[in-house]
């Protein structure tokens, strides 16, 4: 980030202003690393009716770098919780946005009802809190999905147009505010909903969607310490499954990163005489997968029951970079910032093909994005 910054993302710009701001004259930047979110932060404040001057910092932390100038890695500024008065105020300007870009709120009697016809119409219900409040409470049957993500990554959340969707929250702010985005994209059928712990469907902890096949698999498993014992008697070899950034940040001491669709590149790489384990972040990926390798390996193949998570959960360490690659780590598509060489040809080359989006759009004729002025 750049000095100074305060981490505000951006379903929360609104629900949070008022408690940031020390007056009315002082001029709000928004910054992100490059240019989309900055521009829809800023723009959200300035739909809401703030007084303050708000702009949006041009092509973000990446201009920053270019320019010579400080970047600051591992920030931690945050903003102060919301007060009584910064709830009011925030809710005053969902309210106008609401109005402007036709958002309608529901309750759960209409939800229910959605639900109900599900079957034949397509129904999404995400919660655009944080994920930490997320897993302290939400309605049941919700998944987790931040505003300012589901904005950013929307086809990482709703993959059917012409679903319903439904947003909630706890006071509508958050909601609102990436309704009103989402509708200007095209999603026209999309309410908002309040709902807290007073109501009877609350639950706590994380989303654990259902895996198509995972119920038919049926490889051999080993737990946490079971493997632990094998590894020190060097009598099995980890291959973990989850990408490759992730894998660098955490995997299981020894363990070899591999590309689910290459297990011939990676066995390959691998000590031909040991038993494999293999794993995944959750477990999941690593069980539905044991069948293709044990198809493709000349030894038994078992699975870490619960992933790379229960072996942490017992306690045990795990060990980090981007070491035993047992195939090509090209599963993610890294920024410009996160690559080791040639970052700035890298920022330069994104910075330029965003810019040149307006151009694009004007040749588009088939884009749904209805802007409100």
């Amino acid at each position: 980030s750049i000095p100074t910054a305060i981490s505000v993302p951006g379903a929360e710009l609104v629900y949070r202003f008022a408690d940031l701001m020390p007056s009315p004259d002082t001029t709000i930047i928004v910054n992100c690393g490059g240019r989309t979110r900055s521009i829809i932060g800023a723009q959200s404040l300035i739909n809401a009716g703030v007084r303050n001057k708000v702009v949006s910092l041009k092509d973000g932390t990446m201009a920053w770098h270019l320019a010579g100038l400080e970047v600051v890695h591992g920030a931690t500024r945050k903003p102060p919780e919301v007060s009584a008065h910064g709830l009011q105020s925030a809710g005053e300007a969902a309210v106008r946005v609401a109005a402007r870009c036709g958002i309608a709120r529901i309750d759960k009697r209409t939800l229910e009802s959605w639900r109900a016809e599900a079957a034949r119409r397509s129904l999404y219900v995400l919660d655009v809190r944080s994920p930490e409040e997320y897993g302290a409470g939400h309605l049941r049957g919700a998944r987790s999905a931040p505003g300012g993500q589901l904005v950013q990554e929307t086809d990482s959340h709703m993959a059917i147009w012409g679903a319903r969707v439904v947003l909630v929250d706890d006071n509508s702010v958050r909601a609102t505010m990436t309704a009103s985005w989402l509708k200007q994209m095209g999603w026209t059928d999309i309410a908002v909903l309040a709902a807290g712990p007073v109501d009877d469907d609350w639950e706590t902890g994380p989303h654990v969607p259902r895996v198509l096949g995972l119920e038919a698999a049926s490889a051999p498993h080993i737990d946490a310490l079971d493997l632990r014992d094998r590894l020190a008697a060097g009598k099995g070899t980890v291959i973990d499954l989850n990408l490759s950034t992730r894998y660098a940040l955490g995997h299981i001491p020894g363990a070899w990163f591999a590309i689910r669709s290459r297990f011939n590149v990676a066995l390959a790489k691998l000590p031909s005489h040991r038993a494999i384990v293999l794993t995944s972040a959750d477990g999941r990926l690593a069980a539905l997968a044991a069948a293709e390798l044990q198809a493709a390996a000349s030894v038994p193949v078992m699975t870490l029951v619960g992933g790379t998570q229960a072996w942490v959960r017992a306690g045990l360490p795990l060990e980090t970079g981007a070491i035993r690659m047992a195939g090509h780590a090209d599963d993610v598509f890294l920024s410009p910032r996160e690559r080791g060489q040639n970052r700035e040809d890298a920022m330069r080359e994104y910075l330029a093909w965003e810019i040149n989006l307006v151009n694009d759009m004007a040749n588009d004729d088939d884009h749904r994005f209805r802007i409100i002025a």
